[in-house]
Formats: structure tokens, sequence, C-alpha cells
């Protein structure tokens, strides 16, 4: 049974969602201040954290910059906040997901277990023990070349011709993608859904902020194309 932290200082929803999750066979603690949910995720072990933006004590987005460093467990945003950079920020901040109020019950149920499926390393959750991301694996151990670009995934580094490149996680799933998908054009939605874990329909232009980032941090800095656009259709990274 996967154990899920919610962190909502508005009670009645808070109560709600944890009916609704108990319903469906979850665990749940809950908590309505920042300070308390850093403490309890600190003690605890969680397979997810359902965390709100605006809490007292401690901002949500605290707790998740403070949580990130030590704990890996997957957390979804819940909040008001709908503008494109609020989302860029919790997700560069590390939440897998994104969600703004309101909601209907069913999405948010459907994010919960496609957050435990895609992040089976920290789920009980006997259904989420597989992964769909195949790509994700690279048979010379995690490492990813291109031309004078090295990513090695398990040291969570990037180099250029030796240099070191400071990406955020969510620019480095990016570039993974690209790196372990060469040669083949990646559509806005494929990247949402590889990348983020969901498909945010209508919000494919987090991609495009993403892919700004990472051309200015390799393309620009370097004086090389490495990421091309294909007009109407998304994005691609030639092997040659």
């Amino acid at each position: 049974m996967s154990h899920i932290l919610v962190v909502e200082d508005e009670e009645k929803l808070a109560r709600f969602i944890e009916l609704e999750l108990v319903h469906e066979g979850y665990e749940v603690s809950k908590s309505g201040d920042g300070r308390e949910a850093l403490e309890l995720a600190t003690n605890n072990s969680y397979d997810l954290i359902l965390l709100d933006i605006m809490l007292p004590g401690l901002n949500g987005l605290e707790v998740l910059r403070r949580l990130s460093n030590t704990h890996p467990t997957p957390v979804i945003l819940l909040t008001a906040r709908d503008a494109v950079m609020d989302k860029v920020s919790g997700l560069d901040a590390g939440a897998v997901d994104y969600i703004t109020k309101p909601f209907a019950i069913e999405e948010l149920l459907a994010r919960v277990r496609v957050a435990l499926k895609l992040h089976p390393a920290h789920s009980s959750d006997p259904a989420a023990s597989s992964s769909n991301d195949a790509a994700s694996h690279d048979p010379k151990n995690g490492i990813f070349v291109w031309k004078d670009l090295t990513l090695d995934e398990k040291r969570h580094r990037v180099t250029y011709g030796g240099k070191e490149i400071t990406l955020t996680n969510r620019e480095f799933e990016m570039l993974k993608v690209f790196l372990s998908n060469q040669d083949i054009v990646l559509s806005r939605d494929t990247l949402l859904e590889k990348v983020c874990g969901y498909d945010y329909v209508g919000e494919t232009n987090i991609v495009d902020v993403y892919v700004r980032f990472l051309r200015s941090k390799i393309d620009e800095a370097f004086d090389i194309k490495m990421i091309e656009t294909v007009r109407g259709v998304g994005y691609v990274v030639k092997s040659e």
C-alpha cells in the first residue's frame, strides 16, 4: 500500500482529498503547515507528497527545494497559480507534476497513479514496479554522447569538451530524452510526457521554455547547433 502525505492548509479540501485517496486504497497522512510537513517528510518514508504552494509556516516551494536535496520522494504541487513560469519554477524545484485548483478529483487520482508508476523506486505499490520509459536506460551504463557533449546519468553530470554544464533537474531530463532519441523528431506532447510524466494538454509552451534554456546553456554557449526545430512538429537532435 502506497503512503501519501497530503500537505494542504484548506481543511475541507485536505479532508476531501484524504477520503478519496483512502477510498482508492492508499494510506494517507496530512499536514496543514509547511514546517510541520518538512519535518514529517524528513523523518518518515512516503511514496508521494501532494504539496500546496501557499502554506503557513513555510512556502511549499521552499519545502520542495529543501526536500529535493536529500529526499527524492516524488511531489505533485497543488496550487491556484497557473502562470507558465510558476509551473516552470515548481518543476525546476523538483516537482514531478503540477495541478491547478480547482481540479476534478478524477484528474488528481489519475496523476497520482501516473506519479507512482513513473517513480517505482519510491513506491511500494506493486502496480508501479515496472517502467515504460525504456529510453532512460542506456547500454553504455548511463552515458549519453553527442559529438563533444556527454551526459552521465548516474553522476548527474553534463560536459561539453570537458567543460561542465550546470542544468536544472528538468533541463537534465529533457536533454537525456533528446540524447537517447537522436535522429527521432519528438513532438512537444511526447517531450511533455517523457520529461514531466504526464500529457499536459494545452501547455506545450512549457517545452519551448526548456528548449530555450537548453539552447542558451549549450547551443549559444558553445556556438553549436544541437537542438533543431521541426516546424509544425517539434524538435530533433541529429547524430550527424
